[in-house]
């Protein structure tokens, strides 16, 4: 009698591994499970919230101490400190770039189908979560001021990924200041660096579970009907996201000489997660550690990747273009070309440093309808499909973050194409 444990049943059996869906699967199987559940069994998709609630939770507790040590390690560990100021410029100048593209694509977008020309929805909608998200909206000093932190602690403990960026950038300058005294730290930094990313691996392991659960409590919540709800703004808004990433994207890649499709596969995992959680906190442990094996040095990816969380939102200013304008078609206010490109201007200003904030993107778009005397009401309304439309923003926004630290790697000439090679060659063997 042949051992059972012999077999190629066996736990053990290389073939038997290879037939177990890899994570991308299981998290694409595990969204489309949960929205299934969610349509069948709606009050039991929002029983299970808590274990979405529970894997974004283990994801947030990752993020300060990884961009902490990450972020401190790449610019002492570079020893050369003028570097790491060229970096940040050449990032800024990227990400003014892309998301100005991306506001006057859903200007364009907007104008051209009219998706609220017309539309017979009453603006006597309550306006009590979007009146409390207006009040929080900042100026430009407020803007100044709140990137630097009163404690870092407090930065971790609330989030604030930007402050935690200038609290690093500065450590990370100091440290190497004193050459070879901090060296020790140093070391000690680069561990906990690599103990966060094994965590991180850890972690994601749940990825499919909570991203199951996510989804079966948003459609069981709302229901498949939130889909038909302002259809003309979701198919006009996942349409303009398609055109940025095929377009501005695929034309980024093909000028930094990247495959473009290499460059999908590559974040497809991050990319996923941050369109089935609406979370861009969620995908960026995984999003850093696959740019480092694509072939970004840490340093970049240190730097840009949380950098472009505050002031690379592509997914997200694309949406606040199309918005504006559309709750102004829908309140029948006519708004002239230059008043739209002031809207524009305001826009790009108003979204730097809320990455933070609860519904960054509903504070933004209260605060630019107020400036412009449009009815806060039209904001209520698309609160209602809010969630669908954040889920396609914060996955092109992630998307454009990636592609942005192989731009500014390539710019400072030290992106590394053996590794770029190494990694198409794993995934295709995968």
């Amino acid at each position: 009698m042949a051992n059972p444990g012999s077999g190629p049943a066996a736990s053990g059996d290389p073939g038997t591994r290879s037939r177990v869906p890899g994570l991308t699967a299981q998290i694409f199987i595990g969204l489309l499970l949960g929205i299934a559940v969610g349509y069948l069994w709606p009050a039991f998709g929002v029983d299970i919230k808590p274990l979405g609630d529970i894997f974004l939770r283990m994801i947030k507790m990752i993020i300060a101490p990884l961009i902490f040590s990450t972020l401190v390690v790449g610019i002492a560990g570079t020893g050369d400190l003028k570097a790491m100021g060229r970096i940040g410029l050449k990032a800024i100048i990227y990400f003014e770039s892309a998301t100005t593209i991306a506001l006057f694509l859903g200007l364009g977008l907007v104008n051209l189908f009219q998706p609220g020309a017309g539309l017979s929805i009453p603006l006597g909608t309550s306006t009590a979560d979007v009146a409390q998200a207006a009040r929080q909206q900042q100026h430009a000093w407020d803007l100044l001021v709140h990137l630097f932190p009163t404690s870092v602690v407090d930065a971790m403990a609330r989030g604030d990924i930007l402050q935690l960026v200038v609290f690093s950038c500065f450590f990370g300058i100091a440290l190497g200041a004193i050459g070879s005294r901090g060296k020790p730290l140093l070391d000690v930094l680069d561990s906990v660096a690599q103990v966060m990313f094994k965590f991180t691996d850890y972690v994601m392991r749940f990825a499919p579970i909570g991203v199951f659960a996510a989804m079966a409590a948003t459609v069981g919540g709302r229901g498949l009907a939130i889909l038909l709800t302002l259809g003309k703004l979701v198919l006009l808004m996942y349409g303009g996201l398609v055109v940025f990433a095929l377009v501005v994207i695929g034309g980024v890649s093909l000028l930094v000489r990247v495959p473009f499709l290499t460059f999908v596969r590559a974040i497809q995992e991050p990319f996923l997660i941050a369109f089935s959680t609406a979370s861009s906190e969620a995908a960026l442990p995984a999003a850093m550690e696959i740019m480092e094996r694509f072939g970004v040095p840490k340093n970049i990816v240190a730097f840009v990747l949380p950098a472009g969380y505050s002031f690379n939102l592509d997914g997200t200013t694309l949406y606040l273009s199309l918005a504006s304008i559309f709750i102004a078609q829908m309140a029948g206010v006519h708004l002239s070309f230059a008043h739209q490109l002031l809207m524009m201007l305001t826009l790009m200003l108003t979204s730097k440093g809320v990455a933070g904030v609860p519904r960054a993107a509903l504070v933004v778009l209260t605060a630019t309808l107020t400036a412009f005397g449009l009815p806060l009401e039209g904001a209520a309304i698309i609160l209602g499909v809010d969630q669908i439309l954040d889920m396609g923003r914060t996955a092109v926004n992630v998307m454009g973050n990636c592609i942005a630290t192989v731009v500014v790697a390539r710019w400072e000439g030290v992106f590394d194409d053996e590794r770029l090679r190494q990694y198409a060659a794993e995934k295709v063997a995968v």
